[in-house]
């Protein structure tokens, strides 16, 4: 089982949350860079895979209420796949 972590300070924006977490776990260039292609590829490409969310009280700042969306999908693909979602907030 292949374990990435992801560091929330690296998502300054929407856009740059979706570019970072796209290029991080490799998603297909056909990605959508929303929340539904998020969803889709986290349990399309990623089933047997331990995620790390690092500095999330960072990303919070820098994203606002889509950071609450953005975990919402994480939490959602775990619970929909083999995928582990970690949520680490320093």
């Amino acid at each position: 089982m292949q374990i990435i972590t992801l560091d929330g300070a690296q998502m300054t924006t929407i856009r740059e949350a979706h570019l970072y977490i796209a290029r991080q776990l490799r998603f297909p260039a056909y990605y959508g860079r929303n929340l539904d292609a998020l969803y889709d590829c986290l349990t399309e490409y990623c089933p047997d895979m331990i995620l790390i969310l690092r500095n999330a009280d960072a990303m919070r700042n820098n994203l606002g209420e889509y950071a609450d969306r953005l975990n919402q999908v994480f939490e959602d693909a775990a619970a929909d796949s083999h995928l582990r979602w970690i949520e680490d907030p320093s």
